[in-house]
Order: structure tokens, then C-alpha cells, then sequence
């Protein structure tokens, strides 16, 4: 029988006690602090340590959840996050009378998700962006050198990855300021310099690091998954006609340095086994540091919906899912140490943006126009090629359990003129 809260949570909520992601809010009145998400309120977990209900998780002198950032809690490991999990499924099961028979612990513990401020959840330290979905660079490739060179020789021999920037990743709802850079337009001889004309989306997952490595010391890929703590949704924001200009040799810049937005939930590992799945089969088979029997990826369905200023709803623009990434987490993080590279606790590893097989699953602007030639359609005769001022994203993802999901709710942002 599904485990059951005494908080009434609709079986469409992407919050059920079966997922009880974690987040950092600040409420009202005080400082901002660790909640976990439940239907549509949040548990103060706060309030439920000053009481002692998580003693067996850390010592009393120790504050966990008071903190402005999940670093501490993320750094204990998976022992002490699976023990929390236990504590605050048994606390809000609707066999357990401790919350649900005590009104004045309930007013103090639980807040309205609608009348609280979300924060980023973690002090992002460093932050990578792979590039590990097979049909989006296939498609980019496609788009660049045509369909016989799409890939380049190393790209299924190893995660593709570079380093983004951390101090310009925000959290949903933060709007995004068009960015200015140099472009080179095809007809001209030397390049301007003006707002990006080719402002894109890309619909990425993420996740963050808990207990890192020391430097000089790799973490085998049989280890990996104990320093994964959650995983959320990622719109990596990208200027296409800035990137196509500075590119070259080292990669993307000012390109996408600008702004990445991130959802406020971070959905665990243990709320998503039950929809693990095995990697599908990998060709040609991966170096032995990078090989583990029955490695896993989850089945999480993706959206990404654009709404102008003149659109009343938002349109879905596309679909995707998880299982679309050709390199798994696992194997992400353990090419990212497997020369020493010590990873912290809050870092922020991505997918880079994930596509399907489909025009409807592709993952960007980018892929959906094939670069522009083939503009989105949109209510009352509109159409885009790119993004433009007044525009917003909104990407969310979930898993679809048996009368309940598991999801990650949506990071969302608005573009604003330069």
C-alpha cells in the first residue's frame, strides 16, 4: 500500500511524502532556513530540530537546518541523509499522531509555499556544464560540419564538459537581462557590438555535489552515486550569435556567463529509485574507469513552456525526458575527479541541454528552428526564432509513480531588454 500523509496531497502534486525534496525559503518574519516541500506547504525543519527530532542524525551542539544553504547537511552523506528521509516520512505519515495530533507544533512547523521567498539551496562554489545528450549534439553538429561529422572523434569516448560560471547562477522566478557582446554578422568584415539578437533557452537537469574528494584523489565510479546528493532543473540561458563568434578554440564565454537559472527543490536519489533505469548500452564500450555494470539514469519527463507578453497561457514547446542523456551522472562525476580535481560540497554539476529523437524533444531554440530557419509557431499567427524581450521559460519535470509523482516543480525566468 503507498505510504500515505496526513497532509492532504493531490496525486497531480509534484510533492507527495514519497519525494520531500529540499530547499532553502525565507518565510515572512526570520532569518531563511532548510524546509522540505509537502503538497503545497513546506516543513520547517528549523523547528523540528531545535526539538531534538533529528538527534540521531547530529550531535545536539550541532545546528543543521538553521543554515542559509544546504552545504553542511549536504556534506554529512548518504547514512545521514537517508536517516533524515526516515525521520521526516515517519514524522508526516498519517500513522504517526507526533505532527498530525499537535496544533501548536503543526503552526509552528509547516508554512504556506505561497507566502514564503525560495533561495538558492546551495553556496555554489563551482559549477560544470556537460554536453551529454547524444541527439543535441548530433543535431548541433548536424547544424555545423553536416550529418557525417556531427560528432567530433572524442564525444563518445567521454563526457564533453566545460566550466561555467557560478556567481551568475540564480534562482527561478529571477528575470534575465539580454545580454551584450560582440557579434559577426555573415555580411559584414569586422564584428559589432550590441545586445545578443539570438538569445536561447536550454532545458537541462542538474546536480549537486554532497561529500567532495580531496585533491589529487578520484572518486571511482562504483563511489560516485555517494557523493551525488539531488538533482534540479537547469535553463542554462545561451546567446547563440555571441557563442558563434568567440567560440573558437576555447569555447563558450560571454555566451552563457551571463545568467543560468535553477529550480528552488532539490529531489533526492532515494525519491527517485523507484524509477531508476539501467544506462542504455554504450558504443563503443567506455574506458574501464568509466564502465560500471547495471549504471544507472531515472525516467523523468521534461517540458519546457514559452508564454509571451501577449499569450494568455503557455504553449509547450517541447518534451523530453532524462533517459535521453548518453552519459550518466555516475560517469560525469567520475571523469570530472579522474585526475585529481576535488569537488566541494554545493558544487553543481549539469547535463548540458537534453534532447530526444523527435523535432518535439529537442531541447533549445537552437534545435526547435534549426537555427532559425524554421520559426516556432505560435498562437494568433506569432512565431519565434529566438527568445525575445517579454518572453518566458518555464521548464519542469517529474516521475510518474502509481497514483503519485515525484517532481521537481519548474525554474522559470523572463527576459527583460538590455
Amino acid at each position: 500500500m503507498p505510504l500515505k500523509s496526513f497532509i492532504n496531497v493531490p496525486s497531480d502534486s509534484h510533492f507527495p511524502i514519497q519525494n520531500l525534496p529540499y530547499g532553502i525559503f525565507r518565510p515572512r518574519a526570520g532569518n531563511a532556513r532548510v524546509g522540505v516541500a509537502i503538497g503545497d506547504l513546506i516543513l520547517d525543519l528549523e523547528v523540528l530540530e531545535t526539538r531534538g527530532f533529528f538527534s540521531d542524525v547530529v550531535a545536539a551542539a550541532t545546528t543543521l537546518f538553521g543554515s542559509d544553504s544546504l552545504n553542511a547537511f549536504m556534506a554529512l552523506g548518504r547514512p545521514a541523509w537517508k536517516k533524515t528521509r526516515d525521520i521526516l516520512q515517519n514524522l508526516l505519515s498519517a500513522e504517526t499522531s507526533t505532527l498530525r495530533d499537535n496544533a501548536e507544533l503543526r503552526a509552528h512547523a509547516f508554512h504556506k509555499q505561497s507566502e514564503v521567498t525560495m533561495q538558492l539551496p546551495a553556496r555554489i562554489g563551482d559549477y560544470t556544464d556537460f554536453y551529454s545528450s547524444y541527439y543535441h549534439a548530433h543535431n548541433v553538429g548536424t547544424m555545423l560540419r553536416g550529418p557525417e561529422n556531427a560528432l567530433m572523434p572524442n564525444w563518445k569516448w567521454l563526457p564533453v564538459a566545460y566550466h561555467g560560471r557560478a556567481s551568475s547562477i540564480v534562482i527561478s522566478g529571477t528575470e534575465v537581462k539580454r545580454p551584450h557582446g560582440q557579434t559577426k554578422p555573415p555580411d559584414t568584415n569586422a564584428p559589432v557590438f550590441g545586445p545578443s539578437k539570438s538569445l536561447d533557452f536550454e532545458l537541462e537537469t542538474a546536480f549537486f555535489i554532497g561529500p567532495g574528494n580531496p585533491l589529487g584523489q578520484s572518486v571511482s565510479i562504483d563511489q560516485a552515486e555517494g557523493h551525488i546528493f539531488g538533482i534540479v532543473l537547469m535553463n542554462d540561458w545561451s546567446a547563440r550569435d555571441i557563442q558563434t563568434w568567440e567560440y573558437q578554440p576555447l569555447g563558450p564565454f560571454l555566451a552563457k556567463n551571463f545568467c543560468t537559472s535553477i529550480s528552488p527543490w532539490v529531489v533526492t536519489l532515494e525519491a527517485l529509485e523507484p524509477f531508476r533505469q539501467n544506462l542504455a548500452a554504450q558504443d563503443p564500450a567506455p574506458l574501464s574507469y568509466l564502465k560500471r555494470a547495471n549504471d544507472l539514469t531515472f525516467d523523468i519527463q521534461l517540458e519546457a513552456r514559452l508564454q509571451t507578453s501577449r499569450m494568455r497561457e503557455p504553449q509547450t514547446i517541447t518534451r523530453t525526458n532524462f533517459q535521453n542523456l548518453y552519459w550518466s551522472i555516475a560517469q560525469q562525476l567520475a571523469h570530472h575527479t579522474i585526475n585529481g580535481c576535488n569537488l566541494q560540497p554545493g558544487d553543481l554539476l549539469a547535463s548540458g541541454t537534453i534532447s530526444g529523437p523527435t523535432e518535439e524533444s529537442r531541447g533549445c531554440m537552437l534545435e526547435l528552428t534549426w537555427r532559425g530557419q524554421n520559426p516556432l509557431k505560435l498562437p494568433d499567427a506569432d512565431s519565434r526564432k529566438w527568445l525575445e524581450d517579454g518572453d518566458t521559460i518555464s521548464i519542469t519535470g517529474w516521475c510518474q509513480g502509481e497514483g503519485y509523482r515525484v517532481g521537481f516543480g519548474e525554474v522559470s525566468g523572463r527576459i527583460v531588454g538590455a
